[in-house]
């Protein structure tokens, strides 16, 4: 009878063990799973099913303890999921963990400290779930999915808190929500800012000004909801608190040590983010068993197992290479000292061609000018930026740029490059090579942008931070100027002339200075016609 009735099973396992797996989704008994897998004669269709069973199997190490997670068991569950090959089921775990916030945002801080350790160790795993957390909050955004947008900014607010976000990221989220304000994007920003407040506040407290700014005009001016200008309200009261019932990592959660966290630069506006949707399915890996033992690897030199293991062989090993060094005599020894020397000073010098340190400075400059309070903070964590020889001129760049993207002029930036130049004659240099190209280019800036740059320079050529004999490249006639440069000459002129008063500026352009004169020739010329 069993033979007859193997046989009768035989077509059936054949089909059972087709592209749906050895259960093809429904339960079957485990003796009957492991007939059928001895049935499975063709080799491919074996190892099809066996990497099947161990990605059925995947999931399920995942979602279980993804799912168990709590502040009390946290260290527990991160134990077990490294025991899983999360390298292979990164897109299973990423979404297991996107899943499990949308249904119980309660839980956002405990799972965002479980993805900053994993982060320590597997910054891919980091990096795909912020990049599948911002192209989700994009998509909602775009489809007004309230519900959707807003478990996306919590979870992203307690990813930045844990430092596996940029701030940059934050900064961009309330921007965009509050660009055109309507009462659900106004309650997404207020939710958004509660919780990544007390973090700005800390790292970025010049842009956390703007934010609030930017929600204190709202309440004025924006025909909003009562309850939404209640939310407002409500915020500001959290503020003057200061986020005491939302700290940036609440207690039990702070598992990750300052020099080991890894922070990933996803900007909102980068097209070139991949979801990597197909980590989330089967796919048959040529590779599966080396693969499995170089994550077991893996595994060991995070979870510090078999360590005793290795020693012991790394000492017998020892032992074994004495006994052949001393067999080998004085000759192999010195032979085999001979190869270590030259491989130590051999280093392979990389250039980046892709401008993506060159992004990152400007990036941090950005940061150090708009978390500043004073022009004095702002100059000091400047100068403190490491930069290589060449790229002094991207921050005085910068610093035009910020001044230009203001509403209205600030003598803040003025201040920062007035204190530059007079630290140092370089920094002068590098404003006067600044102020070439932004005239010479002018007619390509926004009339307020020109506006700010013109009261700029005004500020540094009447601090004396910056010589009057940089004005040379200006030729005022009429084929030599545009609309543009005739409105920043005008605006340069008019703030001299408040910050000096017109009998110090006349005595100043007409100046015996052989230097200045000689500059000023373009603008006023002094021989007759």
């Amino acid at each position: 009878h069993g033979p007859v009735a193997a046989k009768r099973r035989s077509p059936a396992a054949s089909q059972i063990t087709g592209r749906r797996g050895v259960a093809g989704g429904r339960y079957m008994p485990p003796a009957l799973r492991r007939q059928l897998m001895a049935e499975a004669t063709d080799r491919s269709d074996a190892d099809d099913t066996r990497q099947r069973e161990s990605w059925d199997q995947l999931k399920k190490r995942i979602n279980g303890p993804v799912n168990k997670a709590n502040t009390d068991n946290l260290q527990d569950i991160i134990v077990e999921l490294f025991g899983a090959n999360l390298v292979r089921g990164r897109g299973l775990f990423c979404r297991s963990l996107m899943r499990a916030q949308a249904q119980s945002t309660s839980f956002t801080a405990v799972y965002a400290a479980l993805v900053a350790v994993i982060n320590t160790k597997l910054p891919i795993i980091g990096e795909l779930l912020v990049t599948r957390l911002v192209l989700q909050f994009r998509r909602a955004f775009r489809r007004d999915d309230k519900n959707q947008c807003l478990s996306s900014v919590m979870f992203l607010a307690h990813l930045s808190n844990q430092r596996v976000a940029h701030e940059v990221l934050a900064f961009q989220i309330v921007s965009l929500l509050l660009e055109t304000p309507t009462d659900d994007s106004v309650e997404v920003a207020v939710a958004f800012a509660r919780e990544v407040g007390a973090f700005l506040g800390t790292i970025a407290p010049r842009v956390l000004s703007y934010v609030f700014d930017a929600f204190r005009s709202i309440l004025h001016d924006a025909e909003i909801d009562k309850r939404t200008q209640y939310m407002i309200e409500v915020l500001f009261q959290h503020r003057r608190d200061g986020f005491k019932d939302n700290p940036i990592i609440p207690e039990g959660l702070d598992l990750v040590e300052e020099d080991e966290q890894i922070v990933h630069e996803v900007a909102m506006d980068d097209d070139d983010l991949d979801a990597q949707d197909e980590l989330n399915v089967f796919k048959l890996d040529p590779e599966f068993e080396e693969n499995e033992e170089k994550y077991a690897a893996i595994r060991r030199g995070i979870l510090g197992e078999g360590e005793s293991d290795d020693d012991s062989g790394s000492e017998s090993g020892t032992e074994t290479g004495t006994e052949g060094d001393s067999e080998s005599g004085e000759e192999s020894g010195s032979d085999e000292a001979e190869p270590v020397e030259p491989a130590q000073p051999v280093k392979q010098q990389i250039h980046d061609l892709t401008e993506t340190e060159m992004i990152n400075l400007r990036r941090t400059i950005y940061l150090a000018i708009m978390s500043s309070l004073s022009f004095e903070e702002a100059a000091h964590k400047l100068l403190k930026i490491e930069m290589r020889p060449g790229e002094e001129q991207e921050l005085c760049t910068m610093v035009i740029e910020c001044c230009s993207q203001e509403r209205t002029y600030k003598n803040f930036y003025g201040l920062i490059g007035e204190r530059l130049c007079k630290l140092n004659r370089m920094w002068a240099g590098g404003f006067a090579q600044a102020f070439a190209s932004c005239y010479e280019n002018i007619h390509r800036y926004e009339t307020s942008h020109l506006r700010n740059i013109a009261h700029f320079f005004a500020h540094l050529l009447a601090a004396n931070a910056l010589r009057w004999s940089e004005l040379r490249v200006v030729v005022l006639t009429e084929e030599t100027t545009t609309s543009s440069s005739r409105i920043f000459l005008k605006i340069l002129l008019q703030d001299l002339a408040e910050n000096l008063g017109l009998q110090a500026l006349n005595q100043k352009l007409k100046s015996d200075d052989a230097q200045i004169s000689e500059a000023l020739r373009g603008m006023f010329p002094r021989d007759d016609a």
